[in-house]
């Protein structure tokens, strides 16, 4: 009998590519633990908003930057993105990314069409809520022109707003703000803090800021008054010196991941911003949870050693940190049951971790991910899956049924 081809299997897969299939596993998971009996909150999952570019380029405002855009766009296929390799495509084995555009929507409006298979892969996991985020722009923070960034942000957060989360209800996001221009970043929380599912706003960890810039401190005098977070997601940069010493892109995503996000939380913390604006609560997204209680430790031991060189701080390091939000992708599910346990202690994650997927990247991370930890009472399961998320962005049940009870998505 004769194999098929390699062209073959791919013909066949993207003819039959479809998500509800492909998580078949996750929707038995959903039954057999009982989602539908609390709500699920996923603070980071992704779509690509490169699939859409046409539509996105014509909320850009700025005439040049959009002539700009739609031209290259046309003529050259991905335009004004800061280059990635396809370092993290498996050679072909993970198919969620490269078949997306082959799976059938009876929508051709990109917004849509990204809510109808979002809605897909929510429901089979038993996920409730997702905060949706993009992701070549992930990257965008290293754009070497700053008023590209800005265009380019503005035009996807008005897409995003007007397409998908102004009619899903069970899509939310964090506004991703163009942080090389402080000033933009300000009038983007101003123009949009108050959209419907905006729950909050996106720092994306790869750039060179400094985040603890006297610029920034209206941004988040602003988002403090509107009570909600302000996230950092992590990514890696493989062109970043120091990555650049490793050859495999395993030791690049195992370590420029929580680089920045240890970065970035050292710079808000010994330069006081927790102390200066007390009520504004970071969310630490795609990084893992391991390097905070590294973090942690660190920290504490330098101040105790060098305290006028942090002369904001009242508290210990550690202590602030405890205070702010964690997602939990990638969970570091080591065989050290002991040290994950601890992990967890540190953190206070009853209170402070979230739960997120990552979906549909090849790493992503189903709910039982958190649900079967044998260390965990039944509340604290349901907290970090949802109930911590759902207190900080302020959530309702999406949907109730006649008698006025909430019905969960599981």
């Amino acid at each position: 009998m004769e194999l098929p081809s390699s062209d073959d299997i791919h013909r066949l897969t993207v003819q039959e590519f479809d998500t509800t299939k492909l998580l078949a596993h996750a929707h038995r998971q959903a039954r057999q633990r009982k989602y539908s009996e609390f709500m699920i909150v996923d603070v980071d999952s992704h779509h690509y908003e490169t699939d859409h570019l046409s539509e996105i380029y014509e909320y850009i405002e700025e005439p040049v930057v959009k002539q700009l855009a739609t031209t290259f766009h046309k003529t050259m296929g991905l335009p004004m993105f800061p280059q990635r390799g396809a370092d993290q495509e498996m050679s072909g084995r993970i198919t969620r990314s490269p078949l997306r555009r082959s799976e059938k929507s009876p929508h051709k409006d990109g917004g849509k069409r990204d809510t109808d298979l979002a809605l897909r892969w929510m429901n089979a996991m038993g996920v409730d809520y997702t905060c949706l985020f993009p992701t070549p722009m992930l990257s965008f923070g290293l754009h070497p022109q700053v008023e590209v960034e800005v265009a380019l942000s503005r035009a996807y957060n008005h897409w995003l707003c007007e397409r998908m989360l102004a009619h899903e209800p069970r899509l939310i996001s964090l506004l991703y703000l163009p942080f090389n221009d402080p000033e933009a970043s300000y009038r983007m929380v101003q123009e949009l803090g108050d959209k419907k599912g905006v729950v909050g706003f996106l720092v994306t960890g790869v750039r060179y800021n400094p985040v603890h810039d006297n610029e920034y401190m209206k941004t988040y005098a602003l988002i403090e008054e509107m009570g909600k977070p302000l996230a950092f997601h992590a990514a890696y940069n493989w062109q970043n010196r120091y990555m650049e010493q490793m050859n495999r892109f395993i030791s690049v995503h195992a370590l420029g991941f929580p680089y920045y996000n240890i970065l970035h939380m050292t710079n808000l913390v010994i330069n006081g911003i927790f102390e200066r604006f007390p009520k504004l609560k970071t969310m630490w997204i795609e990084g893992g949870v391991a390097w905070v209680p590294f973090l942690m430790q660190r920290l504490d031991n330098e101040y105790m050693m060098r305290q006028s060189e942090a002369p904001l701080l009242k508290k210990l390091p550690s202590e602030y940190m405890a205070e702010q939000y964690y997602a939990t992708q990638p969970l570091e599910l080591t065989h050290n049951r002991k040290l994950l346990e601890a992990t967890f202690d540190a953190i206070k994650a009853e209170t402070q971790l979230c739960f997120s997927t990552d979906y549909p990247h090849w790493d992503f991370d189903l709910p039982s991910t958190v649900y079967d930890l044998p260390f965990l009472s039944e509340q604290a399961k349901r907290n970090i899956l949802g109930g911590n998320a759902q207190k900080l962005f302020k959530l309702e049940p999406w949907q109730r049924d006649k008698d006025g009870k909430p019905v969960y998505a599981g």
